[in-house]
């Protein structure tokens, strides 16, 4: 329809350009070059988590594509996308290596519709309960830990990790939940849609990847997910607040 051939490599590409200027951009500051260092647990965390969380709500339904491929592992190596994890590290959002499934596989008491819109769910909701979990566990340190911990270098490097995971799963999260390819969101929403807007969808997918990259590249993306991000901290934050009476 364009004339031109713009396929995953092409994106990859355009990507890794974009995410290069970037890396100039943050050697230029140590302090953000420390701010990436304390990130990456996080982003091991979110990315390993997240995939996983697909490869085994696929297993339950079915599908052993993912154990075949030694996928349901909690090894960060198994789920690591080169260019998505950069970006969860330099840009706060990004995404892990795609794992695969066989829809065809799944249990006939749902639709393969249905099945892929669970089974892409799972990636986004594990990162929010993880987001929990570890907000949790910063309000409770931050309660019974007592002030001298608090003020510690070890305290204050312990409580910036928590921070980073909670804040680099929400973001994955968000992200993915974005209903363009190749992100979750676009599987999430196929059941929702109308026949001819899934089959408008299915046939155009190349040109959704391309407003994919166009989104991401103009910042866009990052005004879209901004406040969702930002109303998911805050939500579930005051949850943590709330239940330590903080």
């Amino acid at each position: 329809m364009f004339g031109f051939n713009f396929d995953k490599r092409t994106i990859y590409i355009i990507i890794a350009v974009m995410a290069g200027f970037l890396i100039l951009q943050y050697a230029s500051n140590p302090n953000q070059l420390i701010g990436i260092l304390l990130s990456a647990p996080a982003v091991l965390i979110a990315i390993t988590f997240h995939e996983f969380a697909h490869g085994y709500v696929a297993y339950k339904l079915g599908d052993d594509t993912a154990k075949v491929q030694g996928r349901l592992s909690l090894n960060p190596l198994h789920h690591l996308d080169p260019i998505g994890t950069l970006m969860l590290l330099v840009a706060g959002f990004g995404w892990g290596k795609p794992v695969e499934v066989n829809p065809r596989n799944y249990t006939r008491k749902l639709s393969m519709e249905k099945g892929e819109a669970i089974v892409s769910l799972a990636g986004p909701l594990m990162n929010f309960i993880l987001a929990i979990i570890f907000t949790l566990i910063y309000c409770a340190i931050y309660k019974f830990a007592g002030f001298k911990f608090l003020t510690s270098n070890v305290g204050d490097i312990i409580m910036l990790l928590i921070s980073s995971i909670i804040s680099i799963n929400i973001g994955l999260g968000v992200f993915n939940l974005i209903p363009l390819p190749p992100l979750d969101g676009s599987k999430i929403i196929m059941p929702f849609l109308p026949y001819k807007a899934k089959e408008f969808f299915i046939n155009n997918e190349q040109i959704f990847y391309i407003i994919f990259v166009l989104i991401w590249i103009t910042g866009i993306a990052g005004t879209i997910i901004t406040p969702a991000i930002t109303y998911v901290s805050k939500w579930i934050l005051s949850l943590g607040s709330f239940i330590f009476g903080l």
